[in-house]
This record gives C-alpha cells, structure tokens and sequence, in this order.
C-alpha cells in the first residue's frame, strides 16, 4: 500500500505532466524513482516543483541546463531523467530562512 505522501506526490506529477505530454506518447512515472526521491526530499510540494522545474528545463532545448545530468542505459522521459537526478544527487534545493523572504 503506497503511504500518502508516496500517492499524493505521483498523483500531482501525472496531472501535471499529462498535459505536457503529445497524445502520441504515453507517460508513466516510475513509481520506485518517485519513492526514492521522496524519501530523499521529504516533501511532496517541494519535489513536484523540483521535479516540474527541471522538466520544463530539459524541454526548453538549447543551453547547458537543458541536457541531463545523468548517463543512463535505457530511454528515459523528461520526468523519469529529473527524477533519477534527484535519486542520484545531481540537483538539490535549499529552504529559504524566515530572514531571506522578508
């Protein structure tokens, strides 16, 4: 049984990546990728918005940010490539203090 930040954050993903993605294609999650990174964020909210981040980076085409960041053996979607990132320690984030947003 998937805990519910494990289903809330895959339900988030999927919505929002079903309407970036062509009718042609078909997008799935890796749902284990989706754990793992969790377990890394603990944050559901913050790893949509890393995850949506770097997606729309890896489509914009052109630049340095635009490529990924990992060597992977199999075809991966735009998702699955930020999520792997993430699992693997390639992109990070840092919370803001109370100072910094005032």
């Amino acid at each position: 049984m998937l805990d519910r930040r494990l289903f809330y954050c895959i339900r988030r993903l999927n919505a929002y990546f079903s309407g970036l993605v062509n009718s042609k294609e078909k997008s799935t999650l890796n749902t284990d990728l989706v754990k793992i990174a969790l377990d890394k964020v603990t944050n559901p909210n913050i790893l949509v918005n890393l995850v949506s981040r770097r997606v729309r980076q890896l489509s914009s085409g052109g630049g340095g940010m635009s490529r990924p960041l990992i060597d992977s053996a199999k075809p991966l979607g735009t998702a699955d490539t930020a999520l792997e990132e993430i699992v693997q320690d390639k992109i990070s984030y840092e919370r803001l203090k109370e100072e910094e947003m005032q």
